[in-house]
């Protein structure tokens, strides 16, 4: 598998899923790395969660299973 070229934000995965950031941060809890959930670390001590393609792939499939 290559290697991600892009992430995502938490917010902007939200966006394109049309779920909450804060349904997401709490599906998010289940995904590793390699399941292409990975921290973002900004300056001021700021960060957030970002997706690779993975990652969104990922998260559909949690949310899938959580609506069943």
């Amino acid at each position: 598998m290559a290697a991600p070229s892009h992430v995502f934000t938490i917010a902007r995965v939200a966006e394109m899923l049309g779920e909450t950031v804060e349904l997401l941060d709490e599906i998010a809890d289940q995904l590793e790395p390699e399941d292409g959930c990975l921290w973002i670390y900004d300056i001021d001590d700021r960060e957030t969660l970002g997706f690779t393609m993975r990652g969104i792939e990922s998260l559909k499939e949690l949310i899938a299973d959580q609506k069943r």
